[in-house]
C-alpha cells in the first residue's frame, strides 16, 4: 500500500520502484477491540524510529506507516504517536518517522497467495524482529 504501481508483485515491491510499503489490512470489530488498543500494539511491535528498515529488512517497503480511514483514526494515530514518542525518549530512541496518511488516497493490494498467512505456512519463519522493547504506556491504552 502507499505506492503508485497497480497490483504490484513481491519482486516489484522489493525493488523500491513501486513506492509501496509492505502492509497488513486490519479489519476489526470496535465492540471487541478498540482502535487505541490496535495502535498501542502497533507502536510497540516494531521500531517506528527506523527509516525505511526493520532490523535486517532494508528498503522503503519496510517503512513504518499507518493508513487511516476516518478523521478520528487520524487523531488517535497522532495522539498515540506523541505518547509513544515520550515513552521511548528515555530509552535513547530518536524521532518517530511513521507515516500517518489517509487510506483513501491509496489502494491496498493483497500479496500473492504464498505470502498470505506466512507464519502458518512457514512455522520457522519470523515475525517482526525489530522493536524498541518499550511497551506502550498502559495508562494511555484507552483514549
Amino acid at each position: 500500500m502507499g505506492g503508485t504501481r497497480p497490483n504490484p508483485n513481491y519482486e516489484q515491491v522489493c525493488t523500491g520502484i513501486t513506492g509501496h510499503a509492505e502492509s497488513v489490512l486490519v479489519e476489526f470489530d470496535p465492540d471487541v477491540i478498540g482502535y487505541s488498543d490496535l495502535l498501542s500494539e502497533f507502536w510497540s511491535m516494531h521500531d517506528p524510529t527506523s527509516l525505511n528498515s526493520q532490523g535486517n529488512d532494508i528498503g522503503s517497503q519496510y517503512r513504518s506507516a499507518i493508513f487511516f480511514t476516518t478523521p478520528k483514526q487520524e487523531e488517535m494515530a497522532l495522539a498515540t504517536r506523541a505518547i509513544y514518542q515520550e515513552a521511548i525518549i528515555p530509552a535513547g530512541y530518536g524521532e518517530i518517522v511513521t507515516e500517518i496518511v489517509p487510506a483513501e488516497n491509496h489502494t491496498y493490494w493483497p500479496a500473492e497467495e504464498y505470502h498470505q498467512k506466512y507464519l502458518a505456512k512457514n512455522p520457522n519463519g519470523y515475525d517482526c524482529h525489530s522493536s524498541t522493547g518499550v511497551a506502550f504506556p498502559k495508562e494511555h491504552h484507552v483514549l
